[in-house]
């Protein structure tokens, strides 16, 4: 972010210091956003003002709404779609008498083309704001305030504006404590991506007649659309980008559509609404897409539509492959913007930046495993990058950008590549920190980075640490369910008698036969052990026959079932046609690799430390039906981990001492 954009962010941010005690300060970004907004589009439209008024007095009042809005937005003489019917200008406003200031902004605000309307009328409620900006008597003083900094694209550009929001919803968010991070992606973040997008896309970019369009599913303000457009037509300014993308807050949407309003694509590509419940570009597929959709938030409140899809459509629906736990849902983004791939020969590239649950988060079977497991075998994932922590604004965690495509060159299919870009060399400090934000990534270490995936380094001399090519299958694995006999041994004891006390089976009898039979496993019984079932029964039945009681099948069974315990000497138990009969409480899951038969990998790895467990080849995979259900993850850490030593004991020693004089010397001075 340049110095100029900071001084006018801060200028910005002292004009909302004028909301304060009228307003609170939740709601600063409600007054100032729109007002940045509508000094953006005054400063675009001044010059034109007289052009379109003239044309609007000439035409006739019956004529097409369409036509219409195409001959005054023609009448601006900018590749834009906006125009303003109203004799004002904030230059003119500021003229007219200052109790007269609402009605004439408001004047000003309702004559915008339709498509701007809705963004200050129903987004922003931005009418809702002037009310009680005037009704506090503060409208003209924020007014005026506005009127002193100069938006016009000639000396703000489009990226410019990209930071001077990002500057002001950061500082509007730490100060009402809200998520900051939702609304937009740090712009060297973006850049990465939108390089990692492109870099092998080079030549295909080239030429006359290219066109290429490019979705963001949680689009924020345009960030990374607006980014993604400057980048390809650096690479070619022929090439024509169309944008588009769908975005559930109203004011980041507002600010995203007024953008491309200003850059002169079509508004209607930029959507209002929940990407997961109302998809709003359903039937569109596209060439690049890229996305920051939010971490960790829970989509509990509109998960009945989207289980509703995944049950209903399966596979041909967007969530077929699986559903993440309810509290993140960062994998149904990925899936919806999977399910937006191009089938034809140029395809499609994804470029998305999530946390690390995605990567490894739920076991074999699970939703998230699922989805992994999908986008693995269809070979779509091409690498994964780490990046270093303290990027964000609002949160300071590592991300992962996943890059997947459905047209892979040939050297990269069936390969997954990660990338360690979370290291010192790639990341430098900020000299202040922006809310969470304390590093950044340079432009040097995006090249590096990009050159690292572009040319597929494996391990190389002086990258060992950083790039490891996998194949797919390297993620997988079998869950294979290991069993081991159950073991129990008959005692008589106080639990046992407790338990046996407690059944109704046992309270049916008299309490005079109640007292007989626990006298007599009190007297015969008491740190006795059988390890033999039969022994136990036999002893059990010359007990009751001694003290005279009745024989009964179902009191001895129930005593019997009481006087079980569990003991690895015991006698191993089987059921009725011979089959041993399974602990659960020993019961436990190996992970086998997808590569490895899983009876070799018992025989090496199990068999030789419990030699009595056997795998149970009933606990089988859903889709394909083999021994063990087939898992996926993705563990940074497993392939990049280097072992550091322990320091020695003495330096520790040392150190330890050191501290106990300091904390001596300390006390010493309190005490004199």
């Amino acid at each position: 972010m340049s110095a100029d954009i900071k001084s006018l962010g801060s200028f910005v941010w002292s004009i909302a210091e004028l909301l304060r005690g009228d307003f609170k300060q939740s709601e600063y970004g409600k007054v100032i956003l729109p007002f940045v907004v509508l000094r953006r589009l005054d400063c675009i439209l001044e010059e034109s003002k007289q052009n379109v008024l003239d044309m609007a007095e000439s035409l006739p009042n019956d004529m097409d709404d369409e036509a219409r809005d195409t001959l005054l937005s023609g009448a601006v003489g900018q590749d834009i779609r906006i125009y303003n019917l109203s004799r004002f200008t904030f230059a003119s406003l500021k003229g007219q008498d200052a109790k007269d200031i609402h009605k004439n902004l408001l004047d000003y605000i309702t004559k915008f083309s339709g498509n701007v309307r809705d963004i200050f009328l129903d987004k922003f409620l931005f009418t809702d704001q002037l009310k009680r900006l005037n009704d506090a008597g503060l409208l003209y003083q924020v007014f005026d305030r506005f009127t002193q900094i100069d938006l016009h694209p000639n000396a703000i550009s489009n990226l410019e504006m990209g930071y001077l929001f990002e500057d002001l919803i950061r500082r509007f968010s730490e100060i009402s404590n809200e998520t900051a991070g939702e609304h937009y992606t740090p712009r060297e973040v973006i850049r990465l991506i939108v390089s990692l997008l492109l870099i092998n896309d080079k030549d295909a970019l080239t030429g006359s007649g290219v066109i290429r369009q490019v979705y963001d599913p949680a689009a924020g303000t345009g960030g990374m659309l607006a980014i993604a457009e400057m980048e390809m037509k650096a690479l070619n300014d022929r090439i024509r980008v169309e944008l588009f993308g769908q975005e559930l807050n109203p004011e980041s949407f507002a600010i995203c559509k007024s953008d491309m309003l200003v850059t002169g694509h079509n508004p209607e590509n930029i959507a209002f609404g929940n990407t997961l419940t109302q998809d709003a570009h359903s039937s569109k597929r596209f060439h690049y897409m890229l996305s920051n959709p939010p971490y960790g938030v829970e989509w509990k409140k509109y998960a009945d539509p989207i289980k509703d899809e995944a049950a209903e459509q399966g596979m041909d629906g967007r969530f077929g492959a699986g559903l993440p736990r309810i509290s993140d849902g960062q994998l149904l983004f990925l899936q919806h913007m999977i399910s937006k791939m191009r089938n034809d020969e140029q395809g499609s590239r994804i470029g998305i930046v999530m946390n690390g649950s995605p990567l490894f988060t739920g076991g074999a079977g699970s939703g998230e495993s699922e989805i992994r497991r999908w986008m693995l075998e269809n070979d779509w994932v091409e690498a994964i990058i780490a990046l270093p922590t303290d990027l964000f604004y609002n949160t300071g965690i590592q991300t992962y950008v996943w890059l997947l495509t459905n047209r892979k060159h040939t050297a990269r299919r069936g390969k997954v590549q990660l990338i360690e870009a979370s290291g010192e060399r790639f990341w430098k400090s900020m000299r202040k920190s922006l809310g969470s934000k304390r590093r950044e990534i340079s432009e040097e270490a995006t090249k590096e980075i990009a050159h690292i995936y572009h040319d597929m380094l494996n391990g190389n001399a002086g990258w060992e640490d950083v790039s490891k090519i996998f194949d797919t299958t390297d993620f997988g694995y079998r869950e294979v369910r290991v069993e081991r006999p159950r073991r129990i041994v008959f005692k008589g004891n106080n639990e046992q008698r407790q338990a046996l006390e407690g059944t109704k089976a046992f309270q049916k009898y008299d309490l005079g036969f109640q007292n007989r039979v626990m006298d007599t496993l009190r007297d015969k019984f008491d740190e006795v052990e059988f390890r033999n079932r039969g022994e136990f029964l036999e002893r059990l039945q010359l007990v009751l026959d001694m003290d005279g009681i009745e024989r009964d099948a179902k009191l001895i069974k129930m005593i019997a079932a009481s006087a079980e315990f569990a003991d690895e000497d015991g006698e191993v138990q089987k059921d009725s046609k011979g089959n041993l009969q399974p602990d659960t409480s020993l019961r436990d899951h190996e992970l086998v690799p997808l590569n490895e038969d899983w009876r070799d990998y018992v025989k090496h790895e199990v068999l030789p430390f419990v030699p009595d467990s056997w795998v149970d080849e009933t606990h089988t995979d859903a889709q394909d039906g083999g021994v063990g259900r087939v898992g996926y993850e993705i563990n940074f850490n497993r392939y990049f981990y280097k072992y550091v030593p322990p320091r020695p004991l003495d330096e520790i020693d040392a150190e330890l001492k050191a501290l106990e004089a300091e904390i001596a010397g300390l006390l010493q001075e309190v005490v004199e």
